[in-house]
């Protein structure tokens, strides 16, 4: 996965974009926005499994998505 971003929908109805972006190395950024929310989930991975797919960037925000 080089630049990508995606969008799905929750169980309940809510709607997140996620992005992946590979850099130099063995790192990645990655973000998750809910739809109509201004707040966005950023991390930089430093050692990232190569390549990342999407399930492995929606894993790493799953507990920020539980909440409500």
């Amino acid at each position: 996965m080089l630049d990508q971003d995606w969008i799905k929908t929750l169980a309940d109805g809510r709607k997140v974009k996620f992005f992946c972006q590979e850099l130099p190395g063995e790192s990645a950024f990655i973000t998750a926005q809910i739809e109509g929310n201004e707040v966005v989930y950023s991390v930089l991975l430093t050692k990232a499994r190569r390549p990342l797919n999407r399930e492995d960037v929606e894993s790493h925000f799953k507990s920020e998505l539980s909440r409500k």
